[in-house]
């Protein structure tokens, strides 16, 4: 253990990394704490799509891009129908260009901008990614710098299990579990990076109903641990019902991806009958097919999709897990998923007449890149549960808020922090998970260094 004691406690070795290699880049000492041995693996930053939104940055200039940080926030206002915290969208979109390029420039990501489809919502190409296209590829070059890094030391397995005030009320020391026992470390400030509760089912229950039944495809340690400390030591609390949900989790515990809808995908019910405009969001649309006959379906694609989804590893591992049907025709596409084959060639042919401009969709679904085509492709598909976003009230600086002001050292970043996605699932942009974990702990460590 650190024997003075670090400048930065983070708990969770996820998002909260960023703020461990910002911090130390700025000549602060760094204590990092992971419940999970497998974290690399297993925690939700590890289980994204690696989505990082970038506002302006030079990779969008280069491309004729031309993105703000004013019209990000118009995108989050229309999405959340201006539900979402407006000081921490502004700040959020604000530091994303900054943000993306110091993740390329001083912690060594490989990134680049995703130039081949949109996400829903996003009104300009801005999310940035990591070859591969998965979180586990970029957590692992995350790890690799806070290892070389001579301000920043990782405790694993260990729990951050209380966070001690002065008798100012500022942050003097956090409370870790280890295996040996409980060691009390003396520090300024403190990152709670834990996520939030989507593994506790109990809160999920109260907080999530309407996705409560679906499966929860997210870091077990997400027990709300962050939640549950910021309010023993009185911090306020919003958007406890907002989550990201997604619509493609398939049984073989794969991402199919949404890229397939935006490329032109269509989903179905047991039935083999469309129940919406998928394009609205894969968030949103989890909800959405637990509504559905049968509480689950299929996503049909056809091989211009199956090739245009190389590019990610969640969609080849789909692939490879042996969960996809093919099939020559409608005919034997309807016998390999067992419906009726009247009812999906009428299904298919009316997505065909929208997708063409022959007609309009009765979903009114408007995107359609191209139409579907013989051979096809079936991917079974649940909803499920990502992770939660809402939590502890922050500022813009990533400053944990009690109803009298910020909790002086305590910060939150990611599922720990209520985000910038309104209520519910619908407000969800893609990133805007990734945003938040990243972006509050960038904010979160440059406040700190500010401070000393």
């Amino acid at each position: 253990m650190i024997a003075e004691g670090p400048d930065l406690v983070v708990a969770g070795a996820g998002g909260g990394l960023v703020a461990a290699l910002r911090a130390a880049s700025l000549g602060l000492s760094v204590l990092v704490v992971e419940r999970n041995e497998h974290f690399a693996r297993g925690n939700n930053t590890a289980m994204s799509t690696a989505m990082v939104p970038g506002a302006g940055t030079r990779w969008q200039r280069e491309a004729g891009v031309e993105d703000s940080a004013e019209r990000f926030v118009d995108d989050i206002r229309a999405k959340t129908h201006g539900q979402a915290d407006e000081r921490l969208a502004v700040a959020l979109a604000g530091v994303s260009a900054r943000l993306v390029e110091w993740l390329a420039d001083e912690a060594g990501l490989p990134l680049s901008l995703v130039t081949d489809f949109g996400y829903p919502g996003h009104s300009a190409l801005r999310c940035h990614t990591v070859p591969g296209r998965a979180g586990q590829a970029m957590l692992a070059d995350l790890v690799r710098a806070a290892r070389a890094s001579d301000l920043v030391d990782l405790l694993v397995p260990a729990r951050l299990v209380d966070v001690v005030l002065d008798d100012d009320g500022a942050v003097c020391e956090a409370v870790v579990e280890t295996p040996n026992g409980e060691e009390r470390v003396p520090t300024r400030a403190v990152l709670l990076a834990t996520n939030g509760f989507g593994a506790d089912r109990e809160l999920v229950a109260r907080h999530l109903p309407e996705i409560a039944g679906a499966t929860y495809h997210g870091s077990e340690g997400s027990t709300g641990d962050a939640l549950r400390l910021g309010e023993r030591l009185g911090a306020q609390t919003a958007y406890l019902d907002s989550y990201q949900g997604h619509a493609a989790l398939t049984p073989a515990a794969t991402l199919a991806g949404w890229a397939t809808v935006m490329h032109g995908a269509v989903v179905v019910d047991t039935t083999g009958r469309r129940f919406g405009d998928e394009t609205t969001g894969y968030s949103e649309y989890a909800a959405a097919l637990q509504a559905a006959e049968g509480g689950r379906g299929w996503l049909v694609l056809d091989e211009r999709i199956h090739e245009a989804c190389q590019s990610f590893t969640d969609y080849r591992d789909t692939v490879e897990s042996g969960v996809t049907r093919t099939a020559a025709d409608v005919a034997g596409l309807a016998a390999a998923i067992d419906v009726d084959a009247g009812v999906l060639g009428a299904t298919l042919e009316a997505a065909r007449a929208a997708a063409s401009g022959e007609a309009d969709d009765p979903h009114g679904r408007t995107r359609w890149e191209a139409p579907l085509a013989a051979a096809y492709r079936a991917v079974p598909v649940t909803p499920a549960l990502f992770h939660t976003q809402g939590g502890l009230v922050v500022d813009e600086h990533a400053r944990v808020q009690r109803a009298d002001g910020p909790v002086t050292g305590l910060y939150a970043a990611g599922g720990a922090a209520a985000g910038i996605s309104g209520h519910g699932a619908a407000g969800y942009l893609a990133g805007n998970g990734l945003l938040p974990a990243l972006g509050l702990s960038f904010l979160a460590a440059e406040h700190v260094a500010a401070g000393r």
